[in-house]
């Protein structure tokens, strides 16, 4: 045991001696590498110090000249500046003495109208009055010599251009004339069907007239008459009838299903009319209910004017004219477009110039247009431009030769029936129609008939025209005038 420690003890003595002896080997060598390194790092750490103060000096020259130039440009924004006050002063100065020189200009200028108004006698207002009047005194007679020839000048003038104006607004207006049936006429290429059309005992007939609210006249050979006065209805009754032949089952319960059938076919031949119609003119986005009257338009005639035609016709007059005289067209346009749609609504009382002002009203049109409408058979003042031009469009569209037409012993028979209707009553002195047959004047005699029989009479002509007419292209105003005179006459 004693002998082992002893050799571990040698062995480690041997292992650290031969360390010591390597360490010594070595020593020479690495202190000879640390001394180069050292050296070197020396080196480096000289040049990046002697780089550093070139570096510092270099920023300390370049402070040092922007120094400089900082209190050179110091030194002369103090020189600009007193500079500036000097030459403010002597502004200052030459302004006091400006003032001075114009308090005592007016002054001066006081004295010498003072002076002025005493040698004158009279004030500064009154002496600039007597000026402008003695010009006005030399320039009146030239000023009322010139205007004289102006307003001859414009009566020379006036008439041609308003000649000219008119006829090439006709002439954009102009449409086709289309004349105005009661009766619509069905060929037949069987007699036969006739008594198929009649049926048993007449109901077929019946059925028929009942649903479509129109006369069938079978009489002639060859042809089936539908008359009515109300287009609409008559060509309703025409396309069903031809439905009906076609078809072959005519019986009652068909009749009602071609006709219903019919009516919505032509609902929507009427709003299509009515857009087309709008569209022609450029109004858009127009109420369903406004579009389906203005369809209306298509089957309504005045005097044998096509209504919608009229209306295209006179739009076109009332726009060419609008843009003419500087008016607002879209008022015109809309104005001339609507003026006719209360002769459309059937189903309420009134003059169609009040049923279309009521409607336009209820869907808030503006009152421009309400007032064209109100405005253009001159029931109401004019209250613009735009409302003279859409009367002036009517007027031309439906006075122009050929627009028109009525058979002359028509209209005399029109008339006498009229006059008649008031004439025959008890306490009437005179009666007249006018306006072709719109308006009926009834004279009465005082004597004979007081303030309230008056209004009872006039309730009595109406329902007795009423009851004569059946269809009237607008309607009669019936106005009864009593009117009582007292006279005596000096003898001297």
């Amino acid at each position: 045991m004693v002998d082992l420690k002893n050799l571990i003890r040698t062995i480690l003595r041997e292992e650290l001696h031969g360390v010591k002896e390597v360490k010594q080997k070595e020593n020479p060598v690495v202190k000879q590498q640390t001394k180069e390194i050292v050296l070197k790092a020396q080196e480096e750490a000289l040049k990046v110090k002697q780089e550093a103060e070139r570096e510092a000096r270099k920023t300390i020259d370049e402070s040092l000249e922007i120094e400089k130039r900082l209190m050179k440009r110091g030194q002369q924004l103090e020189e600009k500046e007193k500079q500036i006050i000097s030459e403010k002063a002597i502004v200052d100065k030459q302004k006091q003495s400006l003032d001075q020189l114009k308090k005592e200009y007016e002054e001066k200028r006081e004295n010498i109208l003072q002076k002025l108004e005493k040698v004158a006698q009279m004030t500064k207002d009154q002496a600039k009055q007597l000026l402008i009047s003695g010009w006005e005194e030399k320039l009146k007679s030239d000023l009322a010599k010139r205007i004289k020839q102006a307003e001859e000048q414009v009566k020379q003038n006036v008439d041609e251009k308003a000649k000219e104006l008119l006829i090439d607004s006709m002439r954009y207006g102009a449409t086709d004339y289309v004349a105005e049936y009661t009766l619509s006429v069905i060929n037949l290429a069987n007699e036969d069907f006739k008594g198929r059309i009649i049926g048993k005992d007449g109901r077929n007939i019946r059925a028929f007239e009942l649903a479509t609210g129109v006369d069938v006249d079978l009489e002639e050979e060859g042809v089936i008459r539908l008359s009515s006065f109300d287009a609409i209805k008559r060509e309703i009754s025409k396309l069903s009838l031809e439905r009906l032949i076609k078809d072959g089952r005519i019986q009652p319960e068909r009749i009602e299903e071609i006709v219903k059938k019919t009516k919505e076919e032509v609902d929507k031949i009427i709003f299509r009319a009515g857009e087309e119609l709008a569209h022609k003119v450029g109004i858009f986005n127009l109420p369903s209910e406004i579009v389906h009257l203005l369809g209306k338009f298509k089957y309504r005639y005045s005097y044998g004017q096509n209504m919608i035609l009229h209306t295209l016709e006179e739009t076109r007059i009332g726009i060419a004219l609008a843009h003419e005289l500087k008016a607002d067209v879209n008022t015109v346009k809309l104005g001339c477009l609507l003026h006719d749609i209360g002769k459309v609504i059937t189903d309420k009382e009134g003059s169609h110039v009040d049923l279309g002002v009521e409607l336009l009203k209820r869907y808030r049109f503006p009152q421009t247009i309400i007032d064209c409408v109100a405005a253009h058979h001159e029931d109401v003042p004019f209250t613009s431009i735009e409302a003279i031009i859409v009367y002036i469009s009517d007027a031309v569209s439906g006075g122009r030769p050929g627009a028109r037409h009525e058979d002359f012993e028509q209209y005399l028979k029109r008339i006498k029936t009229i006059e008649d209707a008031a004439k025959t009553k008890k306490g009437v002195r005179e009666a007249y129609a006018l306006q072709a047959g719109r308006e009926l004047r009834v004279v009465v005699k005082p004597e004979e008939i007081t303030d309230d029989e008056a209004t009872v009479l006039a309730e009595k002509i109406r329902e007795e025209l009423e009851k004569k007419f059946d269809v009237f292209p607008g309607q009669i105003k019936v106005t009864v005038i009593r009117e009582y005179r007292a006279e005596a006459t000096t003898k001297i």
